[in-house]
């Protein structure tokens, strides 16, 4: 039982560290390590796993906060979609066999490594649409002269879509879904990349704790796995 826990922790530790580093959120690692390496269900897997990403976005989050990099107006607003989404895949998960969710979880996979290849053609940072000025959803980062950097927001019904199918893959999958959160605030929205990620990571955790709730109403969270799983993901904080 010792040996089991030491490399529950050990995995969820590596996990926490690429998807926080990545903003992708730690499901995507861990996911596939509990069910190949540790043999779990894969319903039981991504309960866990939900858990997981709630620590792990909990860890990285504050340091990006605190730093200035996360739009916390624009993770609010886009929240209201994702956790509709989390709610809604975390049922389908339920009633869906574990064949198709590994094969959902495979394709979603292929998608994020194609999507997370992907650049903006410009770094051009772009003015609020009207409606995304009337909610002041744009910030500023912080530059490299230290002087604070403005950037604009917009196509605000183009990225709620994305965050909503977003949603849906972290509720039913057991991943933070960083990947499409980054490309609908990145190349949709026009949030430059580094404050697409770290508001990503923040975002993560909300999203993940919705979906994790029905996980745990339902009985799909093992407590001997979840807990050491989920400290392993909350010890890894990291920054760029």
């Amino acid at each position: 039982m010792l040996g089991l826990t030491v490399a529950l922790l050990a995995l969820a530790a590596g996990a926490g560290f690429a998807g926080a580093l990545s903003g992708l959120g730690g499901g995507a690692f861990l996911v596939p390590a509990l069910v190949v390496l540790i043999g779990l269900p894969m319903q039981a897997a991504v309960g866990a796993s939900l858990l997981a990403v709630v620590a792990t976005s909990a860890g990285a989050s504050v340091a990006f906060v605190r730093d200035g990099w996360t739009n916390l107006r624009v993770a609010i607003v886009l929240e209201c979609a994702t956790v509709t989404g989390a709610i809604g895949g975390a049922w389908l998960a339920g009633v869906v066999s574990p064949a198709l969710l590994e094969a959902l979880f495979a394709i979603v996979m292929l998608q994020s490594a194609y999507f997370s290849m992907r650049k903006r053609d410009s770094d051009v940072l772009p003015a609020s649409d009207p409606l995304c000025a009337r909610l002041e959803l744009g910030g500023e980062f912080p530059g490299d002269s230290g002087e604070p950097v403005r950037y604009g927001v917009s196509n605000l019904p183009g990225g709620s879509v994305i965050m909503v199918l977003a949603g849906v893959m972290s509720g039913l999958l057991g991943i933070g879904s960083g990947a499409l959160k980054v490309i609908a605030m990145d190349q949709v929205m026009g949030l430059p990349l580094k404050v697409s990620s770290a508001t990503s990571n923040f975002m993560i955790g909300v999203t993940a704790g919705a979906g994790a709730l029905v996980f745990l109403s339902r009985g799909d969270v093992v407590p001997m796995v979840a807990a050491p799983v989920a400290l392993g993901g909350y010890c890894r904080r990291d920054r760029w």
